[in-house]
């Protein structure tokens, strides 16, 4: 499958809206996140945030490099008032965020954009961990 340049740029802009709404997500869930066995995840959940807001910041850059215009639209986070609820959201968004970047990494390498996949392999790195939290708060 060929990819163009064009097309990953509208790609990456894409993943650069669900980075925003990663983080008004995991920002909305610690606030409204409750009880004393949820202290660590809401702990980690915070960091989440902000390191959703890395990636957001990364791939801005990146768009604008290829020479694309970064977007500013943020898709619809989930809620809910049930904690286990919440976290299952998080992890469903995560296994779509590291199912986005493996591909990712594959056009990128393909268009022989071999920095930009280096930095969404941290990406899906940090992406992985975040799920791998999730999971354990989950008791899975």
């Amino acid at each position: 499958m060929t990819i163009t340049k064009e097309e990953l740029i509208d790609l990456l802009n894409k993943d650069l809206s669900w980075e925003y709404t990663a983080m008004v997500q995991y920002i909305q869930h610690s606030g409204v996140l409750t009880g004393a066995q949820y202290g660590d995840i809401i702990k980690e959940i915070k960091i989440h945030a902000q390191e959703e807001l890395q990636h957001a910041l990364i791939l801005a850059e990146q768009i604008d490099y290829l020479g694309g215009f970064p977007a500013t639209e943020v898709y619809p986070a989930k809620s809910s008032k049930d904690n286990v609820e919440m976290l299952e959201q998080d992890l469903e968004g995560e296994e779509d965020a590291i199912r986005r970047y493996k591909e990712r990494i594959g056009q990128a390498e393909e268009l022989k954009e071999l920095a930009l996949a280096q930095k969404l392999r941290e990406i899906l790195a940090m992406e992985q961990e975040h799920a791998m939290d999730l999971k354990t708060a989950l008791g899975r």
